[in-house]
């Protein structure tokens, strides 16, 4: 990864696997220490507009150290069952540890190894942003999602008004990638480009109607700084 790609937030594929394989064990720790815990909060609000309950059938793509996987996976219970899926396999063994009894897979958000309507629900926590052509992956979660089934996409957005777009400034652009310079600085100096090249909510509800979803309705959190996505399959 070069600096100048890490400053634009655009990788391909292959970069995109490898700094989340580099970056795996300090991965959790590193989430935590950015949103003082908050990132586990967000995952449950994720997982409860998935709309899921006992005997249901989830995928979570680009799960990573499946947190929004295992958030799915006490809504549907023993008689449901959850795919947590990545790209990385340096997640998908932290993920594994976690909670070994989930089924995790290695998996290429933008061609899904799944069939049409096998699921339930799809979710994406904080991954959105990595698929290095987004309307291929919202178009891959929405097709393995039954008819009426909803579609999830949680993900950091760039609040527009002052004082919040300030402090986000601030916070993304000089503290994030200064703490990240302990893991990976490279990785942590592409998380803030990453966010400002990300469509915001209103653009994002687009993409996700272009590709077949109606219902489409998003909430903002955290003060704008977190939106939630969720849109029905048909």
């Amino acid at each position: 990864m070069s600096s100048a790609q890490a400053r634009t937030g655009t990788l391909d594929e292959g970069q995109v696997r490898a700094m989340f394989d580099r970056i795996a064990r300090v991965y959790d720790r590193m989430n935590s220490v950015m949103t003082a815990g908050l990132h586990h909060r967000w995952r449950e609000r994720a997982a409860d507009l998935a709309a899921v309950g006992p005997g249901a059938r989830a995928l979570d793509v680009a799960t990573g150290t499946g947190d929004l996987a295992i958030a799915l996976a006490r809504r549907v219970g023993d008689r449901g069952e959850v795919v947590g899926s990545d790209f990385s396999e340096g997640m998908l063994e932290l993920a594994r540890e976690k909670a070994p009894a989930l089924r995790w897979e290695w998996a290429n958000a933008l061609d899904l190894p799944y069939e049409d309507d096998a699921f339930d629900a799809a979710t994406v926590g904080f991954g959105a942003r990595n698929f290095t052509d987004l309307d291929r992956g919202l178009a891959e979660m929405t097709r393995v999602v039954r008819p009426g089934g909803r579609v999830v996409v949680l993900e950091i957005t760039t609040p527009q008004h002052p004082p919040l777009s300030t402090f986000f400034s601030v916070w993304f652009d000089r503290v994030v990638p200064a703490v990240g310079r302990i893991a990976d600085s490279a990785a942590y100096t592409y998380l803030p480009s990453s966010v400002k090249r990300f469509p915001g909510p209103e653009a994002l509800a687009g993409r996700m109607a272009a590709v077949g979803l109606t219902d489409i309705r998003w909430i903002l959190t955290a003060g704008g700084i977190i939106a939630l996505h969720v849109g029905t399959a048909r």
